[in-house]
């Protein structure tokens, strides 16, 4: 059975490891993934904003949490699975589970995603998600600077940040309450 949980010191271990992967994946795929060290794995572990997926002792996905502009904005970035476990519903459980732990901890943020992964955005778009100019993202610098080892960074920073090969999605809790109110409002007048 496979273990998705919100990672811990016991999962240091394995930051070389979600490290080698994330850079692999990009390389082969030749899609924006943003190299990640292991340092900053542990970071994020050690910071409780860090998702793993394990089969037993064996290392099968990671997902980590950012916060952004005094955690306004959250990315939940780094989604990788190991490719012998790849097709069994696991990014999805892990973003899944990002997506509740961002929730928990940062309640009133807008939680966002850029991708050029189609089954990553239709993971996004199952939980709320919804595509959005990269202006209505965070304006930090700092996150931006993320993106500078993507192989698409040229054209992000050729637009001035404004496009890029990646989709951009939000989700954005003001908006999804309300939408929920006006949806029980509507049941509410309807029974």
């Amino acid at each position: 059975m496979i273990y998705i949980g919100v990672a811990n010191e016991n999962h240091l271990k394995f930051a070389e490891q979600i490290s080698e992967l994330i850079q692999s994946s990009a390389s082969k795929r030749g899609t924006g993934i943003a190299k990640r060290s292991p340092e900053y794995i542990k970071t994020k572990i050690l910071e409780d904003k860090a998702i793993i997926a394990l089969d037993g002792e064996s290392f099968v996905g990671f997902c980590y949490i950012e916060s952004w502009q005094n955690k306004n904005f959250v990315a939940n970035s780094g989604l990788i699975v190991n490719p012998d476990y790849r097709g069994r519903g696991i990014a999805k459980k892990l973003k899944t589970k990002a997506f509740e732990h961002s929730r928990k901890k940062f309640p009133e943020a807008k939680l966002f995603g850029i991708t050029t992964n189609l089954s990553v955005m239709k993971i996004n778009s199952s939980l709320g998600y919804k595509p959005v100019t990269f202006s209505e993202l965070t304006n930090d610098d700092e996150f931006w600077k993320g993106c500078e080892s993507c192989v698409n960074y040229p054209i992000l920073q050729k637009t001035g940040r404004k496009q890029c090969l990646c989709t951009a999605m939000l989700f954005d809790s003001e908006v999804h309450k309300k939408e929920m109110n006006e949806l029980k409002e509507k049941l509410l007048q309807n029974s």
